[in-house]
This record gives structure tokens, sequence and C-alpha cells, in this order.
């Protein structure tokens, strides 16, 4: 038994995928460069797409106002105190925002991930 971790000396040095994809000396989800595109299901036909991760020299409140526009929805940046500004647009835009963000040259295709669905 591990005095440390009250684990068997077999599970004590286990590898735990949680740990390391929190930890940011290890590179994980936190810091990684990437930026994240996610919907969630709201009620009924409605869902919420939003865009989390986008660099920090960029004003997010530009880049929604041009997205709003573009997409013909609303939208609003969320401060978030562990993700930073998120923005949020109404409806299932993912396709709509990897376009806009590659055409625009803000982010490379590669450092685009999408979730949802």
């Amino acid at each position: 038994m591990s005095e440390e971790t009250g684990l068997p000396d077999t599970l004590a040095g286990a590898f735990d995928p949680l740990a390391d994809a929190a930890d940011p000396d290890k590179g994980g989800a936190s810091n990684d460069g990437a930026v994240h595109v996610r919907v969630q299901q709201r009620n009924g036909r409605k869902s919420l797409t939003t865009v989390q991760g986008l660099p920090v020299g960029y004003d997010k409140r530009k880049i929604l106002k041009a997205l709003k526009k573009d997409f013909c929805c609303n939208g609003h940046v969320v401060e978030d105190p562990e993700l930073g500004q998120v923005i949020q647009l109404q409806g299932d835009q993912r396709k709509n925002i990897l376009a806009f963000l590659v055409q625009t040259k803000l982010v490379k295709k590669d450092q685009i991930k999408i979730h949802g669905f």
C-alpha cells in the first residue's frame, strides 16, 4: 500500500487521463492553442453554439458583430472565470463559424476543434 495515495502499489502509479488533461504543465486541453466550437441543445429544436479559445489579442465583440451580421442570428460574449471570454450564438452555427474563422484567417483550420452531436 502506498502511504500517500492509499492505493495498492500496482495502482499507485496508474495513468489518470483526467489529471493529465487538466494539468497545464503536461500540455493538456487548457492551453493547447485550439479554438473549440460546441453546440448545446436547449429546448425543442433550439440550440446554442459556443466558441472558446480564440487568441487573447482579438476583440471578441468585433468578431461577434461580424458573425451576427453574416449568419443572421443573435449572440453575445460571456465572461467565464476559467475559460475567459466565450462567444455564444443562437442556432447550430458550427460549420459557418469554421468557414468564417478560416476565411478571415483568424485561426488555421487544424487549430479548430468542433464538438457536439
